[in-house]
């Protein structure tokens, strides 16, 4: 039995042009072709297909992917011990990583020395002061909310402006190229990703590549961080979060 390309990204939840890609890069050739010429994928094609995702949900560069799943002496059953430990060990660094998140929660505008008017113009909708008292609470005594709260104190309206404006330009940024069935682990999502790390560095605190990588995993845990990225393209906060995930392991 075999699968047109558009029931394949279907059944895999990814898109018809991210299936031309790893076609065209050798990652995952169809096995056959319809007499008119399109690409039909039968179920060795799906099982391999189901490994590449596994792989890269870890975080993983395509090209690396390639060569862990035509390394021939690396038999199927063996990829799934490997992924399961992979994934162990994920689960545990992200255990780990968990009590860091309250260095690493961005500081949700605190002490923004606004009026109500301005706070308006500045933030639309959003309200830079809803989530102040949970987030002081919570992180108050971290370094990160210090250094935070020490350079946004003296933040002008301008100032906020600019941020929301370059905070926006790189959500937009990152809705076209997911629009276009770009890759999370492709280097312009992981430019993007650096370009947004750099960003939170300059604005709010020091942003280490192990701290991003925490702040990736809020946007995507925590429904208000999901639903801000999200409101740019449906899905956008997970691929936010892989293209991160994926800048912290080029730069290791």
């Amino acid at each position: 039995m075999s699968y047109s390309v558009g029931q394949v990204a279907g059944f895999a939840h990814v898109t018809v042009r991210t299936l031309h890609h790893y076609d065209e890069i050798g990652l995952l050739c169809p096995s056959g072709r319809s007499p008119a010429g399109h690409r039909r994928y039968d179920d060795g094609d799906l099982d391999r297909l189901q490994q590449i995702l596994f792989y890269r949900e870890l975080g993983f560069p395509l090209d690396e992917v390639a060569a862990l799943l035509d390394d021939p002496d690396t038999d199927p059953q063996e990829h799934l011990r490997k992924q399961h430990a992979l994934l162990t060990d994920r689960i545990d660094r992200l255990t780990e990583m968990a009590a860091a998140v309250e260095r690493a929660m961005e500081a949700r505008r605190m002490s923004v020395n606004l009026t109500p008017e301005e706070k308006f113009e500045v933030f639309g909708d959003h309200d830079p002061d809803q989530y102040a008292d949970e987030v002081h609470e919570r992180w108050g005594d971290t370094d990160a909310y210090k250094e935070s709260a020490r350079r946004t104190a003296s933040y002008t309206k301008e100032d906020w402006k600019r941020l929301m404006d370059q905070h926006n330009d790189i959500c937009r940024r990152f809705a076209e190229l997911m629009a276009t069935g770009a890759a999370a682990d492709s280097e312009a999502a992981m430019d993007l990703a650096e370009e947004h790390r750099l960003w939170i560095d300059g604005s709010y605190y020091s942003c280490s590549y192990e701290m991003h990588t925490c702040l990736g995993e809020t946007y995507v845990a925590d429904e208000r961080f999901t639903a801000t990225y999200d409101a740019f393209r449906p899905g956008l906060a997970v691929f936010v979060r892989d293209a991160i995930v994926a800048n912290a392991v080029r730069k290791a």
